[in-house]
């Protein structure tokens, strides 16, 4: 498996088959137990990746930053004004000339577009560290959170209230691949992307599991392992926080709406979170919360993607 993901790209999970995904997550649990144990790991020692920043970033710089560290490497950020990409050099030319000096790229950006320029003109590994589209990097340490607190991923049920934005797309595609039951529930206008809907749902046809893209809260929680939510106004829509705030009052994840949800379900949040607006304190700061387990798994789930394809 190693050998065959050695040198591919980590745009997103639709790319990747459930076998790669489970070594990824098997290698996550690993160095994490490697770590945690004080166990020297640095397959990519004398290697350098490139970070480039177009968005702002707490977990994603600094698990990135250490992960490199932690494997032998060393990592450079680079944010659009440490860069001429930001003064309008094309993404094409920054690939080819950042793939003579790097052994690897990961790009925070907005547009999903930009990844994929990126990584057609690069001819080193290209990591999506977050687009509009799609967060893999969070989405596959949020699977390693649940099957570590759970045992399995087979058969769960996740339920993701809010906006069907980029972390949706990816739990959505990643609970296709790994043969869990996904249900969404997002006010009219808020759905995730049909066409992103319609390739989960293949997907999930052929590994025994189901996708349902509902509006009602309380029916996607209904019987769910775990309630995902995430904030109203992601990057780049903080104009929209008013109109939104309106549109997605009867989805915060509460004390009433978890009501529905199994009696030991997770909840989980990718942060930062907006304690009073999509989440309530009581949930985010109670005992069924797991977002600091999702946190510090950015960290292992990213040094398996890295120490894979470099």
């Amino acid at each position: 498996m190693a050998a065959q993901l050695r040198g591919r790209d980590f745009l997103g999970l639709i790319d990747y088959k459930p076998e790669e995904i489970r070594y990824l997550l098997d290698l996550a649990i690993e160095l994490k137990r490697k770590q945690k144990n004080g166990e020297a790991f640095q397959p990519l020692k004398g290697k350098t990746l490139g970070m480039i920043f177009e968005k702002s970033s707490t977990r994603t710089r600094v698990s990135f930053e250490v992960g490199m560290y932690q494997l032998g490497g060393h990592a450079l950020f680079l944010s659009r004004n440490d860069i001429q990409m930001g003064r309008g050099e094309t993404i094409r030319d920054t690939a080819m000339t950042m793939s003579r000096y790097l052994d690897g790229i990961i790009i925070r950006t907005f547009g999903h577009r930009n990844v994929v320029e990126l990584a057609r003109g690069a001819t080193v590994p290209v990591i999506n560290a977050l687009s509009d589209q799609s967060h893999p990097c969070q989405a596959l340490a949020d699977y390693q959170t649940v099957l570590e607190k759970k045992g399995r991923l087979e058969g769960l049920k996740i339920a993701y209230i809010g906006d069907g934005n980029n972390m949706a797309h990816s739990l959505m595609m990643g609970a296709s691949k790994l043969g869990m039951h996904f249900a969404s529930a997002s006010p009219e206008g808020y759905d995730p992307d049909p066409e992103i809907v319609r390739l989960a749902k293949e997907v999930a046809a052929e590994n025994g599991s189901r996708i349902d893209v509902l509006r009602d809260p309380r029916e996607a929680v209904e019987n769910a392992d775990i309630v995902y939510t995430d904030v109203w106004a992601s990057m780049g829509f903080e104009e929209e926080q008013k109109q939104r705030e309106k549109a997605f009052a009867q989805y915060q994840v509460n004390e009433a709406l978890v009501k529905s949800a199994k009696a030991d379900y997770l909840f989980m949040h990718c942060l930062p979170a907006h304690r009073g607006e999509e989440v309530s304190e009581g949930i985010i700061d109670g005992p069924h919360s797991v977002v600091f387990d999702e946190a510090e798994n950015r960290l292992h789930a990213q040094k398996a993607i890295l120490a894979a394809i470099m």
